[in-house]
């Protein structure tokens, strides 16, 4: 296959991707409506230990079918990703009683996925992706505690995050340029 017609077909499988996660939509509603939210904000990680990483785990499960995705694509999911995740993240909370409640895990998948984003491919990526994630997650250095602190509902729990995994990829792209090969 020549390279252009890898991104054609990278591209298509990123818009049947999109259409059905937009399809999930509605369904994410009905589950919200008739389920409760956590089922959507925590899923398979309500777990009683160290919350975040697991959330982070499924973001790298995650990850692993969008990695081959063209840039734009990708982008555009994390984005709608994002942005879904401010409303289940406010809707959850307002649930819950607790501005950013620990069994919300939503956020660390899209943070994960932003560090991602350009990453080299393999599994030493993915996981030094993981461990910085987590680092700048945990430390949360300045603005991203403040941010955590200061910027309330849905939209703050998923700011802090996603900053986080900006400073994570931006650390992840520096140690790409010096042991990448070529």
């Amino acid at each position: 296959m020549t390279s252009r017609s890898v991104e054609k077909r990278r591209n298509i499988e990123g818009a049947v991707f999109l259409a059905l996660f937009c399809l999930t939509i509605p369904a994410a509603n009905w589950m919200i409506g008739h389920v409760g939210t956590t089922c959507i904000a925590n899923g398979p990680c309500v777990v009683p230990v160290a919350p975040g990483t697991a959330g982070t785990l499924a973001g790298v499960l995650l990850y692993l079918p969008l990695q081959h995705l063209s840039l734009v694509v990708y982008a555009a999911v994390v984005c709608g990703l994002f942005a879904l995740g401010v409303w289940v993240c406010r809707v959850t909370a307002r649930d819950l009683g607790v501005h950013d409640h620990p069994s919300i895990v939503w956020d660390e998948v899209v943070g994960y996925l932003v560090t991602m984003t350009l990453a080299p491919a393999g599994w030493p990526w993915i996981a030094t992706g993981f461990v910085l994630f987590r680092f700048f997650d945990v430390l949360k250095p300045w603005p991203i505690r403040w941010c955590d602190r200061q910027v309330r509902g849905g939209f703050g729990i998923m700011l802090d995050d996603l900053i986080a995994g900006a400073f994570a990829a931006s650390v992840l792209q520096l140690l790409a340029v010096f042991f990448t090969p070529g």
